[in-house]
């Protein structure tokens, strides 16, 4: 079993703290969500927890089997088994998908286990079936002209292919018509193993139609507010933030964009 573990994290952007002391355990064979309002801290905690280096760690830990990631570089943390989907994939031009997910697979095997070029073949051609994705697009350019639909069914096939142990899928849901989140859903949905663990970031209850997490967190003013099961993100879908609000007493307001999202305030 492995285990990503988050201990009092605090984390700063620009000298602004975002994260204000996260605690979260995720072990392989379980699936969790975290939900919340824009500007809580949720895409934050999946940049720090990656190492991306405009997120500074001031305090706490992340590890991963017990080994402090702050001392690894992101591809480091990539080799350990940590994957990212973004919530908007880059376009890398001059390198196809194809030749990104050979060189990730076999950066992560020793040389003398180096998967071969008819072996990744047809485990691509397999896994890219089964998101009914056509043969063109592992010979594209990485990303590059895709859909939004496109960059996340490929963010999803990357996975499929390199078999991280764990994977941070951040706001995957995001811009996809209901066909496109079914296709994702079914590729996460078949990921699922005792050697395989994810972390979805979200804001909608939508996607946990589709992919049913074992606990669902709510982030709030940079922190773990709530944890439950899959029913907190039904109650949640009901009553929206507001609700959550009132039980905790927290000192949060209704966005005038959007009635079911929050952001937090603080009053001095």
């Amino acid at each position: 079993m492995t285990t990503l573990q988050i201990k009092n994290l605090h984390v700063a952007v620009s000298g602004k703290e975002i994260l204000k002391g996260v605690n979260l355990t995720v072990h392989t064979g379980e699936m969790h969500a975290i939900m919340g309002p824009n500007g809580t801290g949720k895409s934050t905690l999946s940049q720090a927890i990656m190492g991306h280096p405009a997120y500074q760690v001031t305090s706490g830990s992340i590890t991963l089997d017990g080994q402090d990631l702050s001392e690894m570089a992101v591809d480091e943390r990539a080799r350990a088994g940590l994957f990212l989907a973004m919530q908007y994939p880059s376009e890398i031009q001059g390198v196809t998908n194809a030749e990104f997910m050979r060189a990730a697979i076999n950066a992560r095997r020793p040389e003398s286990d180096q998967m071969s070029i008819m072996t990744f073949l047809k485990t691509l051609d397999r896994q890219r079936e089964f998101l009914s994705m056509t043969s063109e697009m592992a010979e594209r350019y990485l990303n590059e002209g895709f859909s939004g639909g496109e960059k996340k069914r490929n963010e999803i096939l990357q996975m499929m292919m390199i078999q991280p142990k764990i994977a941070i899928l951040d706001e995957i849901d995001s811009g996809l018509d209901i066909d496109a989140l079914k296709v994702v859903s079914r590729g996460v949905n078949h990921m699922r193993s005792d050697n395989f663990g994810t972390l979805m970031i979200t804001h909608y209850q939508r996607l946990l139609d589709y992919i049913v997490p074992d606990f669902v967190h709510v982030m709030m003013g940079g922190k773990i507010v709530k944890t439950g099961t899959a029913d907190l993100a039904k109650k949640l879908e009901l009553e929206g933030y507001a609700g959550l609000r009132d039980e905790l007493g927290l000192d949060i307001v209704l966005t005038d964009e959007d009635a079911d999202r929050l952001v937090a305030v603080k009053h001095e």
